[in-house]
């Protein structure tokens, strides 16, 4: 089941057409809002729902 939907601790909600979009946005995401945070793939997608 692919996850696609992300809720930042911040309370932006991310939603990705794909798992590999949404891994997109959400580096876009804290590279805009928390620059100072680096999350893999993998990191980003336990988050994910």
């Amino acid at each position: 089941m692919a996850r696609t939907r992300l809720q930042c601790p911040c309370g932006e909600h991310l939603v990705g057409a794909d798992e590999d979009d949404l891994v997109d946005k959400a580096r876009s995401h804290l590279a805009e809002r928390h620059s100072g945070l680096d999350y893999g793939r993998d990191e980003i997608l336990i988050m994910a729902y």
